[in-house]
């Protein structure tokens, strides 16, 4: 008999994916207070600033020195997902557009033919411990779509569709579940299309609960991270934390928790299937077009920088917000 579990492979950092996804992180810290400057009130010293990726005292600077994040960089040909469940990120880009979003909310960014951002962790609590939770997800874009206008959409939590049912809920940040179906995507997505049936949900599951992951089209890809918790078995089979399974796409996937608090991402979707060229951040279909891409970087720095630092921040007192390249400004309640 097909089993549904088609492989199981440790999580690393960063996570495996299959096509049409390129890339996943998961990022968890547990930063201190906040000093005046929204960096940690903690010394710094050894610490490999600008580039501190190693976990210590429960936190990393990654490529920030005062501020957590990641200055200014280009991306092109393909999109990022940032998911911020705990925390928040200050957006600032190329075209002029910033925002703030946290505590659930979702940025879907559009790189395409190129756009320069940065992505900084405002400490913003100065009495207390400043966690941060969330995943950058990259999604490919097909060849008729790498060189589209860059474009940034906030999905904000309160229009997230959250499913409850014995115990699981789920977050639809895209795709269909049980009649709920996500707020849409970027337009130019491969999500944008539903017969690509991109899902991406975060699934939260308490001790001995149960949840199903229903039957895909067969020429789908199924990733499922199990990134926190202790152990749960799919199909009877045990599986045990910081553990990613591919899954048969059109099998049904039973899920039975066991007695902690479980915490899944699952990334499904259709295959692309068209070559993949990569140098950093920068995907196309061709060496070629890499190089292309690496040269009008180089002489027009997809627009500039309108900002007067590259790891720019939003004043402390700004809340939940996003202001885009046209001049529109939403803000949200905190």
């Amino acid at each position: 008999m097909k089993s549904v579990i088609q492989r199981i492979f440790p999580l690393g950092f960063p996570w495996e994916t299959q096509d049409p996804f390129l890339f996943c992180v998961y990022h968890h810290d547990h930063f201190p207070s906040a000093n005046e400057h929204m960096g940690p009130a903690a010394s710094l010293e050894g610490r490999n600033l600008g580039n501190d990726f190693t976990v210590k005292d429960g936190w990393r600077m990654y490529h920030g020195h005062q501020v957590p994040g990641f200055p200014y960089h280009p991306h092109s040909g393909f999109e990022t997902i940032t998911i911020v469940n705990k925390g928040f990120c200050d957006h600032s880009d190329s075209l002029g557009a910033a925002g703030r979003f946290g505590e659930g909310d979702v940025q879907w960014m559009t790189a395409g033919r190129g756009v320069q951002h940065s992505e900084m962790f405002p400490l913003l609590n100065t009495a207390s411990e400043n966690e941060l939770v969330l995943f950058q997800i990259w999604l490919n874009l097909s060849a008729v779509n790498k060189l589209v206008e860059p474009h940034f959409k906030m999905l904000w939590h309160e229009d997230i569709p959250l499913i409850e049912m014995g115990g699981a809920r789920v977050r639809l940040i895209s795709g269909t579940y049980d009649n709920h179906t996500a707020p849409a995507p970027a337009p130019d997505s491969w999500a944008a299309d539903s017969s690509n049936q991109v899902a991406i949900w975060d699934i939260t599951m308490n001790a001995g609960s149960a949840f199903e992951l229903p039957t895909t089209g067969n020429d789908t890809t199924r990733s499922l991270f199990y990134f926190e918790g202790k152990e749960l078995r799919i199909e009877g089979k045990e599986v045990t934390s910081g553990n990613g399974l591919t899954l048969a796409p059109g099998m049904k996937a039973e899920i039975i928790n066991g007695t902690s608090v479980s915490r899944l991402l699952l990334l499904q979707g259709r295959p692309i299937g068209e070559p993949v060229a990569k140098n950093g951040p920068f995907v196309m279909t061709t060496e070629k077009e890499i190089q292309q891409r690496i040269q009008e970087y180089r002489l027009t720095g997809f627009g500039g920088w309108p900002w007067p630092y590259p790891d720019h921040v939003h004043p402390k007192e700004k809340g939940r917000f996003a202001k885009y390249p046209d001049g529109t400004l939403v803000e949200k309640q905190a």
